[in-house]
Parts: structure tokens; C-alpha cells; sequence
């Protein structure tokens, strides 16, 4: 299912997904993003104590839902964007080594947009959950 990976914009360095294990287009997605160590973000953030952003953690989960989004017929093709955030709660920090596991159930899709309901886990634990507002618009083409 990697293969998925190429329907997102996103690209490295920007790209937090190794891996989907599972997509059902246009309503939910299961994937992976494996803290390394070697991200150059880590080493400011902190130095001597290593610590994944919330914010790159909610990022990771839009991308996961992305993945969903991008792979039904209706938006393949499309731009995903970050319209909002409800509920957003940090649960547990996360650091090098770990496995992020991104769950993201769309709740609702409309040809403009969408809501999704996301949780992030490290080992069954819980690691953030947010609501995540999406627009969808149409690829810029050309240069």
C-alpha cells in the first residue's frame, strides 16, 4: 500500500508517513511514521532531550487523512489543505525509536472540504488526538 504514499503532495523533508497499512478511500486510513533520531528538527527541539512536536504529530495525522482523501476518484488529483483543528489533546511524549501509528476516520466529505477524526498511538498509547478541518482545492498546474 505504500504506493499511496505518492497520491500526497507532500515530499521529504515535509513527508511524515513511511508507511500505509491500510486505506478505505474517502472514509479511513492507517498508517506509520518511525522516529529515526536523524530528523534535523530534533536537535533543537531539545537539544539533550529529544522531543516530536505536537504540531508535527497533527501534521502527521492530516497527511494520513490525505492519504484517504487523494485516493477516492472524486478528489484524486486534488489539493489538501489544513482549514482548522478542534479538540487537540497531547498525550504522551513521544521520541527517537518510536513508532507513530496515524488512525484517521473521515466524518464527513463534501466535494470542498471534509472533517476527520484522528488519534496517534506509540504502542497502543496514546500520543495526541485532534479533529481535523480539510479544504480541498484544485492542483495548481504549470510553473
Amino acid at each position: 500500500m505504500d504506493e499511496l504514499l505518492d497520491r500526497i503532495p507532500h515530499r521529504p523533508p515535509f513527508r511524515f508517513l513511511d508507511h500505509v497499512d491500510r486505506c478505505d478511500p474517502g472514509r479511513s486510513v492507517s498508517a506509520r511514521w518511525r522516529i529515526t533520531g536523524e530528523e534535523p528538527w530534533l536537535a533543537g527541539h531539545f537539544p539533550g532531550n529529544p522531543v516530536v512536536p505536537g504540531v508535527l504529530q497533527l501534521e502527521a495525522l492530516a497527511q494520513a487523512g490525505a492519504v484517504a482523501l487523494l485516493s477516492h476518484p472524486d478528489h484524486a488529483g486534488r489539493l489538501p489543505l489544513f482549514g482548522g483543528v478542534e479538540e487537540v489533546r497531547f498525550r504522551r511524549t513521544v521520541r527517537p525509536g518510536d513508532e507513530i501509528r496515524l488512525d484517521l476516520e473521515i466524518e464527513r466529505l463534501s466535494r470542498r472540504g471534509g472533517w476527520g477524526r484522528g488519534r496517534a498511538t506509540v504502542e497502543d498509547e496514546e500520543t495526541c488526538v485532534a479533529r481535523l478541518l480539510f479544504v480541498v482545492v484544485d492542483a495548481p498546474t504549470g510553473p
